[in-house]
């Protein structure tokens, strides 16, 4: 089973952003990648991440993500559900924000995908490393990039 870090970073909310995926087989580190978007917002570039992880899967391959935000976590596998059934719209009767790429999301996420959370910044390394190379795609700007 692929087992997927990602993490999404932002300097200023909204400002540039980047997004991160490492991806382990083995509990060793296959694969690390990542881009940069200009004028987004940290939960943008969180909900990128584990689309572009996913992007990765072939149909319906088991896979498990690990993020730091309970927004993608929690949207994922508690609130998509209502939001898909009030038409994109919150328990506040709000417009769901980031519905793009919520859309998106759901149109690649299956019942093999398994949803954890990592607490950010807390020492887990890999956690660390995606944190450290989204920053660093802010920095450099390049849109989109394998590092390893």
């Amino acid at each position: 089973m692929k087992i997927f870090y990602t993490d999404g970073a932002c300097s200023g909310n909204p400002g540039p952003g980047g997004w991160a995926v490492v991806l382990l087989s083995d509990n060793i580190e296959q694969r690390k990648w990542g881009g940069f978007q200009d004028k987004t917002t940290n939960n943008r570039m969180e909900l990128t991440a584990v689309i572009e992880a996913l992007k990765s899967l072939n149909t319906a391959e088991p896979a498990s993500i690990f993020t730091d935000s309970e927004y993608v976590r929690k949207g994922i596998t508690e609130w998509l559900h209502n939001w898909k059934a009030r038409n994109w719209r919150t328990a506040g009767k709000k417009p769901v924000k980031n519905r793009d790429l919520w859309e998106l999301l759901d149109s690649l996420n299956h019942k093999e995908i398994r949803w954890n959370y990592v607490a950010g910044h807390s020492g887990n390394r890999h956690n660390e490393e995606c944190d450290r190379i989204a920053r660093q795609f802010i920095k450099t700007r390049i849109p989109w990039a394998i590092i390893q």
